[in-house]
């Protein structure tokens, strides 16, 4: 079993190597001047299994193209298997018509992973569970919510809590971590009237003298969650906390949440925002790192992956 890293998020490939005790295959990921991507891998990988690691957050399109070359670089130095590790899986949104003449951009990017040559996909919290579909390969969909769970029993004693879905696509999400801490779920009913902007109807549920932790898979332009927070508060909630898997974090998100009245954002690092979170204390980093490269150990001996959540 080896290791590749690309280029979005080399802390987390250095710590996921870590917990496995390997080091990185020696690879050399550069670009021209007029922007084109050159992999080059320095060592024998011939008739290993490869992990690449590599989100595809911002930029999106050089970072996808990155995963891409370096999956049909070791194609072609006979790797025996590949296996694509994406923590962010981009383009997910994207996953259906919302529009007439709109491409299904979710299902183009499955099909460029596998025509590239990865014998398997393992990802973190799939914006739309159905993408597992889009893809002819064997998709392995990790979970957050064990590692949300678990801080939020160690932080969060003696106090009421109630778990938010922030919309109504979300509930199924909310609800498996309601169930591991035992408590009441409640839904923020929101009307999207354009994309990046969102605005909170009703909420289903009593939120009055409770702790509510609003839960979801990406945060990005930050509208969403600082809107939600606000009606939370208005409606009795004594404090807001989040926990988002992948922080994507666009233009002045991070502003946003430290000037809301969110009291905590808690995110993981399957996106770099080192640079967008510094001296922002309202944003705390959860590490992913031991869950993926349990994951990997697992894949890599043939054993049970669905067990790391049962």
């Amino acid at each position: 079993m080896k290791i590749l890293s690309g280029t979005s998020n080399p802390k987390l490939s250095k710590d996921i190597c870590k917990q496995l005790k390997l080091k990185l295959v020696n690879t050399n990921i550069k670009r021209f001047p007029d922007g084109e991507i050159y992999v080059e891998i320095n060592e024998n990988i011939r008739g290993n299994s490869v992990f690449v690691i590599q989100s595809t957050s911002t930029p999106a399109n050089d970072n996808l193209m990155e995963l891409l070359l370096s999956i049909d670089a070791l194609r072609r130095s006979s790797a025996k298997n590949i296996t694509a590790v994406i923590p962010y899986f981009g383009y997910a949104r994207q996953d259906r018509k919302v529009a007439p003449r709109t491409s299904i951009s979710a299902k183009v990017v499955s099909n460029l992973i596998s025509n590239a040559g990865a014998n398997r996909v393992v990802t973190v919290d799939l914006h739309a569970g159905q993408i597992q579909g889009f893809f002819d390969i064997p998709v392995d969909n990790l979970f957050t919510t064990p590692l949300f769970a678990r801080y939020i029993k160690k932080k969060f004693k003696n106090k009421k809590l109630i778990c938010v879905s922030p919309d109504v696509g979300g509930v199924q999400r909310t609800r498996g971590l309601a169930t591991r801490l035992k408590s009441d779920l409640a839904i923020i009913d929101k009307r999207r009237p354009k994309p990046g902007k969102s605005q909170v109807m009703n909420i289903i549920g009593n939120v009055k003298g409770k702790t509510c932790l609003i839960v979801d898979d990406i945060i990005d332009s930050g509208g969403t969650i600082v809107n939600a927070a606000d009606a939370l508060k208005r409606n009795g909630a004594t404090e807001v906390h989040v926990f988002i898997t992948h922080a994507v974090l666009s233009k002045d998100a991070a502003e946003k949440i430290k000037k809301s009245k969110v009291e905590k954002l808690i995110i993981t690092d399957s996106i770099d925002n080192s640079h967008k979170i510094k001296n922002n204390k309202k944003i705390q980093v959860l590490s992913i790192s031991s869950l993926m490269a349990e994951a990997i150990k697992r894949i890599s001996n043939s054993t049970s992956v669905s067990d790391l959540f049962n």
